[in-house]
């Protein structure tokens, strides 16, 4: 089974979602981006509501999605911390 860390930024959104406090979950994954040395202004930051895994306590799970603003692909390793793909 996988491991999941409890600060990665797609545990912390979907608390908030599931909190009440989504409007402040872009801001969360602007911070993010900082410190990964990413300029936020760079990217469309969207968010969508899906089915949460089978097993999982949750009804509802948030992806969060990237899109450049200039139309590059967004970098790989990216991707894979921002869904916490080890």
């Amino acid at each position: 089974m996988a491991q999941h860390n409890p600060h990665s930024i797609q545990l912390q959104i979907n608390r908030m979602y599931e909190s009440g406090q989504s409007l402040f979950a872009k801001t969360k994954v602007e911070d993010w981006l900082k410190q990964r040395n990413e300029n936020p202004a760079d990217y469309n930051i969207i968010f969508n509501r899906q089915p949460a895994p089978v097993g999982s306590r949750a009804v509802m799970a948030i992806a969060i999605e990237l899109q450049r603003q200039d139309g590059q692909p967004v970098d790989e390793w990216l991707l894979a911390q921002l869904n916490d793909i080890q």
